[in-house]
């Protein structure tokens, strides 16, 4: 598996976890791999002033497997960014495109969720606007409280730590759960993921939609 993941300003740092899921995952399937894309090569400045450099823009990426779209404060920003939105549309038909905490704000804004069960990241400050509230005045999106959603080639994520349990079920999917399991264990997280997956649904977004049906 090979996740392009999409850089843009003011990214939540935490929201790089996947990446780390594939490090430590080499371990256990050598075959795991990540590139860093963004419109230009210059280094894209996070939420908390980190810059990370991309590998390739995107006019220089050939394959896509996986596309994966994170969240942070600067999701909104990039859901008004032509160039990022037009990127996600050229791969959505071909890639598994997924969302990790905010960056379902992200596909929603592309037009990738419409019609498709989604989630987001549901926990905020007494002050502050839920993203799964905001997801949810779209109409064309059904969006549900859960760990993740998975719609065959589009996932979404919950928000924050959980962009690692999203990560682990790609690899499951993939590899299958003992392979998952194992790099869970390596990284001990494997008691965070239980703990994750009983108290929030992973949701079929196909089976929940054909039966409204």
């Amino acid at each position: 598996m090979q996740i392009t993941y999409l850089l843009y300003p003011e990214i939540e740092p935490i929201d790089l976890a996947p990446l780390g899921v594939c490090s430590m995952g080499k371990r256990v399937i050598p075959s795991l791999g990540y590139q860093l894309v963004a419109p230009t090569l210059e280094p894209v400045k996070l939420s908390n002033g980190l810059r990370v450099l991309p590998d390739c823009t995107f006019d220089q990426v050939q394959e896509v497997d996986v596309l994966l779209v994170p969240g942070g404060s600067g999701c909104e920003n990039a859901a008004k960014d032509p160039l990022t939105l037009d990127f996600i549309r050229r791969w959505a038909p071909t890639a598994t495109v997924v969302s990790i905490c905010t960056g379902a704000l992200i596909l929603a804004a592309a037009g990738v969720l419409n019609g498709k069960m989604a989630t987001t990241k549901c926990r905020v400050l007494a002050s502050e606007t839920s993203p799964l509230e905001t997801l949810k005045q779209n109409p064309a999106i059904a969006s549900r409280r859960a760990l993740l959603v998975d719609n065959g080639k589009v996932i979404t994520g919950g928000g924050v730590t959980l962009c690692i349990d999203t990560t682990l079920y790609l690899i499951e999917r993939r590899y299958g759960a003992e392979a998952a399991r194992r790099i869970a264990e390596v990284m001990e997280y494997d008691a965070a993921r239980a703990a994750n997956a009983a108290r929030l649904p992973t949701v079929s977004g196909q089976a929940v939609l054909s039966a409204a049906h």
